[in-house]
Formats: C-alpha cells, structure tokens, sequence
C-alpha cells in the first residue's frame, strides 16, 4: 500500500459528545487555534502527548495499571474477539503497558512488538514482560511516533492499535502507515475512542479550567466515530472492512474515585487547575463515566 502523501490538518471541530454551552465553547476556540495556526503544530501536539504519558504533567499515570489496568484488558478482550493470531506476528501500536499485547501472546501469537511513544509506558511494559518469563525474542519494546513508523513494508502478519487512535494528530497518517508495515493479506485492526468516551469527565474538565490558559490552544485528545475512520481505511485501500462498537457505563461510589480513573489519561493533566475536575466529578454521587471502543477490522 502507498502512504498518503503529506499531513493532513487536524480536524476543526470537536468530533466527541459535550453538553451543549461546552461544545460551543470548545469549538470557538478550535476556530480561533486554527485561525492563529495551532491547529497545524502537529509536532508540538504529538510532543503534548509524549510528555504527558512520560508523567511529566501528573503522577497519577505512573498509577496507569492500578488505576486502569481492568479497563484496558476488557477493551482489549473486545477487540480480538474472532481475530485468530495463532501463529502470527503482530505490532501493537500505542501499546501503553501492554493490554493487548500480552492477551495476543496468550491467544499464540508467535511474536509482538510493543510500540509506544512514552518510554514510561514501555518500562512498565517491559517489567510485566520480565516478570511473566517473556524472552525478548517473544515480545519486544520500541519507542514510536505512530506517525512514522520505524519499520520496513510488510513486517507484520496484524498491525493493530487498541486506545490510540484518539491521541494522533494525523491520524489519516497513522493508519496509513499501520497499512505499510502490514504484509499483503494481513489484518490492520484499529481500535479507536468512541465520540462518547469519558464525556462526562471531559465536560467537567473543560468547565473548570481557566479560559485564558487555553484561548487558542489545539486539543490533543479527538475520539472518532465509524463513519471517520471508515473514511480513513477505504483511502488507505483496506478490503473486507468489519466493525464493532463497544460502549459501557463505568460507575463509581464517589467522585473521587471517578477522577482517578479519568486523571491518568494526559495530557489535559498538564493544564492549570485540572485539579479542579474533581470537585465536579464529586459533586454527584455514584458518579459515572461511559467508556466506547469503535473498532475497524
């Protein structure tokens, strides 16, 4: 497959679910970051992120797996559901500490390559691998920008990303390049965050951070629907594409509990007063925040 040519602009508006006075809010400021040109600083964007999963804005992501973990495995479960991996090699792209990775070893598959861009997340990913008695021949790690993938035309058996997608600021570049490393006749399966994913959370947070702090600042994270990533994979020339959307309701006995969970997904941890979020949260109790997966195979 030949790769888009060039970068594609982000998106302009807000392609996830908000409350009506937040939606309007957040794309009125997209609108001025594009007009100032902050929606064009992918690089700045994908540095944001990098930071923000190394735990340069917060500590609570180095609580990922405790915090996270159970999460992860069940979207990951979810999505190689009917994918036979036995056998076959695999790069998982945005890997984080390993969720979908150590689960296609389980189902045999006869070797993974874990990337990601945060080498905290790699480290821990390679703790779990060591403690499980993983050889590095059966499971490796490597630092990636999913942007620019580090490796030859058709690598892999499956390339595939669990809870990625969203936190890409080209994704039409990202999934082009999954199509690259990915032999003839191999499967690219994109797992990606649904248009409601941590909505709750994330309205509390944009109402409680300081407006002057953000005017014109491009947002990192931007889940998708079907529809968008459908478009994305029929112009990267996918065949046979199959999807499936999975969404549940995680609820908390507190709001407190609520914010740990939300808060070890940067990088809005890194903005002033992203503290404030849990007061928010807490002001309902049980508090709930939804989680969806769409899922492209």
């Amino acid at each position: 497959m030949n790769k888009i040519q060039g970068r594609t602009m982000p998106k302009l508006f807000w392609t996830g679910k908000l409350t009506l006075p937040m939606a309007l809010l957040v794309n009125s400021n997209n609108i001025l970051a594009w007009l100032i040109g902050n929606s064009r600083k992918t690089g700045e964007m994908t540095k944001r992120v990098k930071q923000g999963y190394d735990g340069l804005f917060s500590d609570h992501v180095r609580r990922y797996d405790e915090l996270g973990l159970k999460f992860q495995i069940k979207a990951a479960r979810a999505q190689l559901e009917e994918i036979d991996i036995a056998g076959l090699t695999v790069l998982d792209v945005g890997c984080g500490t390993g969720a979908i990775s150590f689960l296609a070893l389980e189902r045999g598959a006869a070797q993974v390559t874990c990337g990601d861009i945060s080498s905290l997340m790699l480290k821990s990913g390679e703790q779990k691998a060591s403690s499980l008695g993983f050889s590095p021949d059966k499971i490796s790690f490597q630092e990636l920008d999913a942007q620019c993938l580090p490796y030859s035309d058709n690598s892999f058996d499956v390339v595939m990303t669990g809870m990625t997608m969203g936190l890409i600021p080209d994704q039409n570049l990202a999934i082009s390049e999954m199509v690259r490393v990915c032999r003839p006749g191999g499967l690219v399966c994109v797992g990606a965050h649904g248009p409601e994913h941590y909505w709750e959370a994330v309205d509390a947070f944009f109402r409680t951070v300081p407006k002057r702090y953000v005017l014109g600042y491009r947002l990192e994270y931007w889940p998708q629907s079907e529809k968008a990533l459908r478009k994305i994979m029929t112009r990267c020339r996918l065949q046979s594409l199959r999807f499936k959307r999975v969404l549940w309701r995680n609820v908390f006995p507190s709001g407190s509990e609520a914010f740990d969970f939300f808060a070890p997904s940067p990088p809005h941890s890194g903005m002033p007063n992203f503290l404030e979020t849990k007061s928010v949260l807490s002001s309902k109790k049980p508090v709930g925040i939804t989680w969806t997966k769409e899922l492209l195979r």
